[in-house]
């Protein structure tokens, strides 16, 4: 059972509170279990009117914030959110898990999941299956915490400033991981030193004798250095000689990339099936942190050896079409200067014609033509059609030869219909967008199309 009927009430200050025991934590009727606590928040939608539909699913109670008149099990706080946080302080105390948090501009979420299957062979570990990484998600993942969990890692994300210290303080990690830091985001923070100054404040959550992981190579590496309390331990990583956790070599090919570097003393040599040199750094970060925690490194790079991406950030995916079959690489789920640049690479290393699709990056304020124009010569030297979506992807569009001009749509629904038609048995086709330009629609086109 995940929780108790005491722990329930002990965790929150709830007005008649029942006795009622809760084996997960829900606040979507579409995905609830039996058996789970509905916490009813109120958000993009009112939780209070799914309330009936998670009780007649099985849920075995209801968080609310106020009086339904409906027979069941009821939680009554001040407020639901602030209960979930609640939830999750309470799960985060009385759990003896070693929790890793992620943090950075680019690769938080493949670093999180290379750290799940590196601690893997440990222990029992806890990680959000999705990118939970915001004020709902950190304390969603906390809230669903095993109490038996040996590790945990968590992911904390930000697109304004003061969002990362609260989500640090709750998870109190006892290592901290900042990937990198790039532009995503900077219209909404203003300057790469806001960036660095936001990310850098999950150190401010770190346990007593805790480590901090940071990007050695970064020019933002002293000042994230200056995050880090005095009792907490500093690990760089990265290809720099300074580097404790030393990236010697990375060498990519169509499908993947044998990496080797020295950690701690220790070497480690192991193939990711996932190509590019920034995985291998998203991998001497994830075995950085093992480090951190005094784990065997040879053990951890074992059980990253095959690593595969997954949808929406990079997975490489077969789609068969009459005369044979094309390459897609699915690289819809975000999109920023840093990361399109690393796909770009990853696209040269394909065989046959090099497509790419690619929709606005988004949240770069008064840079965002700059940002996406300034990108033009790399898409040109890795790509040999470009498809584009988006008033900002117009401009680079606009600034390739012609004959590379595959065409530009609005939106990526209907830039799916002009690239599923125009693609070829051999094709390498990336697909690269920000979350809001729902290049996923692509992607559920072509799959859809050569099914």
């Amino acid at each position: 059972m995940l929780w108790t009927g005491e722990e329930l009430q002990a965790a929150l200050s709830a007005r008649n509170a029942d006795a009622f025991a809760a084996s997960g934590i829900s606040i979507d009727t579409r995905s609830i279990k039996p058996g789970d606590l509905f916490v009813a928040l109120t958000a993009e939608r009112d939780g209070h009117d799914y309330v009936a539909e998670a009780l007649a699913k099985g849920a075995a109670g209801a968080m609310i914030s106020r009086e339904l008149g409906l027979d069941g099990h009821f939680l009554l706080v001040e407020d639901t959110l602030a209960g979930l946080t609640g939830l999750a302080a309470f799960a985060r105390r009385r759990s003896a898990a070693k929790v890793i948090a992620v943090t950075g501009s680019v690769g938080k979420t493949t670093s999180k999941e290379m750290l799940r299957r590196a601690l893997g062979g440990f222990g029992s570990v806890h990680a959000a299956d999705a990118s939970f990484n915001n004020h709902i998600g950190v304390p969603l993942t906390l809230a669903r915490m095993p109490r038996d969990a040996e590790f945990a890692v968590l992911e904390l994300g930000m697109n304004h400033p003061g969002e990362i210290a609260p989500l640090a303080r709750l998870a109190r990690p006892h290592v901290a991981v900042i990937t990198a830091i790039a532009r995503a985001h900077i219209g909404l923070m203003g300057s790469l030193e806001a960036i660095a100054a936001e990310k850098a404040a999950i150190c401010l959550g770190l346990e007593p004798g805790g480590a901090a992981v940071l990007p050695a190579d970064s020019a933002f590496f002293d000042q994230l250095k200056s995050f880090v309390p005095v009792a907490a331990r500093c690990i760089g990583f990265g290809a720099n000689e300074s580097a404790q956790a030393r990236l010697l070599n990375a060498a990519s090919s169509a499908d993947g990339c044998d990496v080797r570097g020295a950690i701690a003393g220790a070497r480690a040599e192991f193939h990711l099936a996932a190509p590019g040199r920034h995985m291998a750094m998203n991998a001497m970060a994830a075995l950085a942190a093992c480090s951190a925690l005094g784990l065997d490194i040879e053990k951890a790079a074992a059980a990253l050896d095959g690593f595969l991406p997954f949808a929406g950030r990079g997975m490489r995916k077969v789609i068969e079409m009459r005369g044979g079959a094309a390459i897609l690489l699915d690289e819809s789920y975000n999109a920023s200067g840093a990361s399109l640049r690393a796909a770009l690479e990853v696209l040269r290393l394909q065989p046959g014609r090099h497509v790419a699709v690619l929709g606005d990056m988004l949240e770069l304020g008064e840079d965002e033509r700059r940002e996406h124009e300034s990108l033009a010569a790399e898409v040109d030297a890795s790509a040999d059609i470009l498809f584009a979506c988006g008033p900002m992807m117009g401009f680079l569009f606009n600034l390739l030869p012609a004959s590379k001009q595959g065409g530009y749509a609005a939106d990526a629904r209907a830039l799916a219909t002009i690239v599923q038609p125009a693609l070829r048995p051999g094709d390498a086709v990336l697909v690269k967008g920000s979350y809001g330009s729902r290049m996923r629609d692509v992607v559920a086109a072509l799959e859809a199309a050569h099914a």
